[in-house]
């Protein structure tokens, strides 16, 4: 990858609510461990940041199996938030992160609110993870969409964790599983939300014709990859133009991101940064040929800085 030093390159550089990146491309929660699991690949320290899998108050087993299945352009997954829980996670993981030189993002789930509140009231604690994402819209666990599909829920949750949290970041994961989620965005800033990110995934479903039941043990799951990609990016720009644009908060995206075409299409919707999910089961070294491909792209057109595309889809004239 070339030398993001070179003062001739573009600048990739981008401010997530304070968190300074100096790629805008990280990685999605779920896909990447928690870190040691990636680490082989390559030098995690080029991404702009890393995001964990989810951790809850206590250890998951998750869903039984089989809980992924490959669909047509995409993948569906029932894991379940199966994790290490807390206290494991305190232990055995934030050895290794807090070696990194990048931001460290840790996704947080739960069942109850007081989960919420426990979890990232002791993860505010641990200086190396510089933001904590609330997990409200899982679809591959019972009660997973439980407060990401009301906004006043949403909001009452996030007011909760927000009185917890003062040196971490919080971002707030919004759920496509919705009537509106532009209104799911508000809740979320009314809460005390600093970043949002979305999309997660889409419920789906996959039958075996020869067996007649169902590809997931779970029966559904949750979709991704580039199948989603059109609706994730629809729903990037109607939070950036409905509400984020005007208030500076915001956004992760992420959907079927695949390529620096993607990565640039999220950017002129309106995302500060992107987050890269299944394409790492196909390619883990896929978001570098992302950096670099932005690089090029900007290169290309002229342009010194990521800034300069951001939120600037050129919209047909009302």
């Amino acid at each position: 990858m070339s030398d993001a030093t070179d003062s001739c390159l573009p600048d990739l550089r981008v401010n997530l609510g304070g968190l300074a990146l100096s790629n805008p491309v990280i990685t999605a929660s779920g896909t990447s461990g928690y870190g040691p699991e990636y680490a082989p690949l390559f030098d995690i320290n080029l991404l702009g940041g890393f995001v964990t899998k989810s951790v809850t108050l206590h250890e998951r087993p998750g869903n039984p199996q089989p809980r992924t299945c490959e669909t047509a352009s995409g993948m569906l997954n029932a894991i379940g938030l199966a994790n290490v829980g807390l206290e494991r996670f305190c232990v055995e993981k934030i050895p290794f992160l807090s070696q990194l030189s990048i931001p460290t993002i840790v996704n947080v789930a739960g069942h109850e609110v007081s989960d919420y509140v426990k979890v990232c009231e002791r993860l505010d604690e641990i200086e190396c993870i510089a933001a904590v994402e609330l997990n409200v819209s899982c679809p591959n666990v019972s009660d997973g969409l439980e407060w990401g599909t009301d906004a006043k829920r949403l909001a009452s949750l996030v007011r909760e964790v927000r009185q917890v949290v003062s040196r971490c970041k919080l971002i707030v994961k919004l759920t496509p599983n919705t009537g509106d989620i532009v209104e799911l965005a508000r809740g979320a800033i009314d809460g005390g939300a600093e970043i949002l990110s979305l999309i997660n995934t889409l419920r789906g479903m996959a039958i075996h014709v020869d067996s007649r039941k169902p590809m997931l043990a779970n029966v559904t799951g949750g979709l991704s990859g580039p199948a989603i990609k059109p609706v994730a990016l629809c729903m990037v720009h109607q939070v950036y133009q409905g509400c984020t644009r005007h208030n500076g908060i915001p956004i992760i995206a992420m959907g079927g991101i695949r390529t620096w075409r993607d990565a640039i299409e999220f950017h002129l919707a309106g995302a500060t940064a992107v987050a890269v999910g299944t394409s790492l089961f196909v390619d883990p070294r896929s978001p570098l040929a992302l950096i670099d491909g932005m690089r090029a792209y900007l290169k290309r057109h002229g342009l010194m800085s990521i800034q300069d595309v951001i939120g600037k889809v050129q919209l047909p004239e009302k």
